[in-house]
């Protein structure tokens, strides 16, 4: 998760809230005490893809 983040260039903050993620829930993910399943892997996945077409998709 923090690979993907770093790949689109925000913080955990700015991630959290253009991607609909609580920031609590993006800390967990990225030190591993939890880990994305269901619809939050499949977003977190095309984000990592095309994070472009996520945040038109958002707006």
């Amino acid at each position: 998760v923090k690979a993907v983040r770093a790949k689109v260039g925000m913080t955990q903050e700015q991630f959290a809230a253009r991607f609909g993620f609580s920031t609590a829930t993006l800390r967990h993910w990225e030190r591993g005490d939890r880990t994305p399943h269901g619809p939050a892997l499949v977003l977190l996945n095309v984000i990592e893809r095309n994070p472009q077409a996520v945040i038109e998709a958002l707006t």
